[in-house]
């Protein structure tokens, strides 16, 4: 007579005269996380407990960090380019006036990594 599981589709391995089921795990990733997935899983865990929750039972968690990491990271590098073209900081002001070049950039910066939190990472 069959059991449950082996009608499911299961089976088993003995071991010291034990069945034991032949059962695995999904393989998991783990992507190292960078400073918007951590930022992302922090407020998950603060403010959307439901979502954190599964994402960590259903082993979805490293992938979707990192999937905000990468995200987060590709936006930077479009938008930078595109706020300093716009505000006119270019290689010319950096060759006349290096302090208020890294001033503007740091500016830039900041209100770019705004945009990416508001968009990205705090959704």
């Amino acid at each position: 007579m069959k059991t449950l599981y082996e009608n499911l589709g299961g089976a088993y391995h003995e071991e010291n005269g034990h069945l034991i089921p032949n059962v695995t795990l999904p393989e998991q990733t783990d992507y190292q996380i960078g400073k918007y997935g951590r930022m992302h899983l922090d407020y998950i865990k603060q403010h959307r407990r439901g979502r954190y929750t599964t994402l960590l039972t259903e082993d979805k968690l490293n992938i979707r960090l990192h999937d905000i990491d990468l995200e987060a990271n590709e936006m930077l590098d479009t938008i930078i380019p595109l706020l300093a073209t716009e505000r006119g900081i270019d290689e010319n002001l950096k060759v006349r006036d290096m302090l208020r070049w890294v001033a503007e950039m740091n500016n830039i910066k900041a209100s770019a990594e705004e945009i990416v939190l508001r968009v990205v990472v705090l959704v």
